[in-house]
């Protein structure tokens, strides 16, 4: 059965970045239709992504802490891991949050179409699944079809002990000994779910440094505190992978000198992801690519075809969700005839770890490049009461400042829940903020992002809680 349908604005993806658009186009008072690949909405990042990931970070972190306890005197037995109870509980967070979007997407009557789309026309879609197509009609379109892994040629792709990491949260198996291949969010983050669950793990990266965007002090205090957990290599590289029935063996050399034979009964690929494009058929409208691989958009998120927008991962850099939710609202304000443009300050990053790594504007190396003169405040977290009583005393909290207003233009946090205490940093930023309006905002006493107000004072030399002379720089 072959339909015909019209719209004002047609939505191609509906993750973070297109439920978004989609959901602020329909308050906007545009006629919206949805179409998604898949039976769920929500994309990767809820599927298959984001959010699986942080279920599962979340009971890493609690038997992590339960055998810490025991310094405190306080005794639990080997933790008994029942994978599918715990693959139940993974679905059961899922399916509340889909099931939410499903409603808000019928309460705002959007339409949606199940689906593989391409594009016919730069106004109109065919969109085909196993039993129907669909002609769609639009004055405008927003592409947010999100990413996928990117695949390393030299690795057998067709064995089910070489993942990516939709195949890691799936929780198919524990594997004794796993190796990781890439150092970046997502290779850290199953790192830290698999070594809590039982797995002996590695993790390899041929670069001789890990999350560049942080300064090295950051990283050095996140080396320290995994140690015990499980192995990270860089400077590594694999030389080949050969499929055995009792395990992959693979061939590590390292520093290009020492080779190392060691059998694995998983490895996961983590090198990043690459933008969903290639089946919308967009060389057949003429819409521009840039020489990354992404579609290239305007500070509106519009095309160089006009009527059609982009937003999320299939945009470039930083391939965030949060990111991609801004974008979708403002694309969807623009069609909407709204003067708005998408032009942030700051976009944080998180690594979901434990401890976590937080970051926000400028590291010091940038501020090198742009030629910044700036002054670093630093608290390290062994002189935090708070810190120091709930056992998480590794760990720092970095701001960085232009000497020359005194304003902040970036902050680094690695400790427990340094994701949630970054968001003062980057507010901070956002509105200009300078050491004093940190400094003289009280923070609550003990908590861990009182951490940030004496960072202000440290840079102000006003803080009495450290030594100034060793920690302001």
């Amino acid at each position: 059965m072959h339909q015909k349908i019209y719209t004002q604005v047609v939505i191609i993806g509906s993750g973070p970045s297109g439920y978004s658009a989609a959901f602020r186009c329909a308050d906007l008072g545009l006629d919206t239709v949805l179409i998604e690949r898949y039976n769920k909405l929500g994309g990767v990042c809820l599927n298959v992504g984001c959010i699986p990931s942080k279920t599962l970070l979340h009971i890493a972190k609690v038997i992590k802490e339960s055998k810490e306890l025991h310094r405190t005197g306080v005794f639990f037995g080997e933790p008994v891991i029942d994978i599918e109870k715990i693959k139940n509980w993974k679905e059961n967070v899922i399916n509340k949050l889909t099931n939410g979007l499903s409603n808000m997407r019928k309460q705002r009557k959007i339409r949606i179409f199940q689906g593989n789309a391409v594009f016919e026309t730069n106004k109109s879609l065919f969109v085909t699944n196993e039993e129907d197509q669909f002609s769609i009609f639009f004055d405008n379109a927003i592409i947010a079809t999100g990413s996928k892994p990117i695949k390393i040629s030299s690795i057998p792709n067709d064995d089910t002990r070489i993942w990516d990491s939709t195949d890691a949260l799936s929780l198919t198996m524990i594997p004794k000994r796993f190796l990781i291949i890439g150092s970046g969010i997502i290779g850290l983050e199953m790192a830290t779910i698999y070594s809590a669950l039982g797995s002996k793990v590695d993790i390899i990266d041929r670069f001789n440094h890990f999350l560049p965007s942080i300064d090295k002090d950051i990283t050095d205090i996140y080396v320290k505190s995994i140690n015990q957990r499980f192995n990270l290599m860089l400077n590594t590289h694999i030389d080949k992978v050969e499929i055995k029935k009792t395990g992959l063996k693979v061939d590590i050399v390292q520093e290009n000198i020492t080779k190392k034979n060691i059998f694995y009964d998983a490895v996961l690929v983590a090198i990043g992801r690459t933008p969903n494009i290639d089946r919308l058929k967009l060389d057949k409208i003429g819409l521009k690519i840039n020489s990354f691989g992404f579609i290239e958009v305007d500070n509106q998120l519009r095309t160089n075809i006009p009527n059609i927008y982009a937003v999320g991962d299939v945009t470039g850099t930083p391939m965030l969700a949060h990111k991609g939710v801004h974008e979708g609202h403002i694309a969807a304000e623009v069609i909407a005839g709204k003067k708005h443009y998408f032009e942030p300050v700051i976009i944080p990053s998180i690594a979901y770890t434990e401890p976590e790594i937080a970051w926000v504007g400028l590291n010091e190396t940038q501020a090198k490049k742009e030629k910044i003169d700036y002054k670093v405040a630093i608290v390290p977290w062994s002189i935090s009461g708070r810190a120091i009583a709930s056992n998480s005393s590794i760990g720092m909290t970095k701001l960085i400042f232009n000497k020359d207003n005194n304003k902040i233009i970036g902050g680094a946090i690695v400790g427990t829940n340094a994701g949630e205490l970054i968001g003062e940093v980057g507010l901070a930023i956002e509105m200009g903020c300078d050491a004093e309006d940190i400094a003289l905002t009280i923070h609550a006493h003990p908590t861990l992002y009182e951490s940030i107000g004496l960072s202000a004072e440290v840079f102000q030399g006003t803080a009495t809680d450290v030594l100034n002379s060793k920690f302001n720089k």
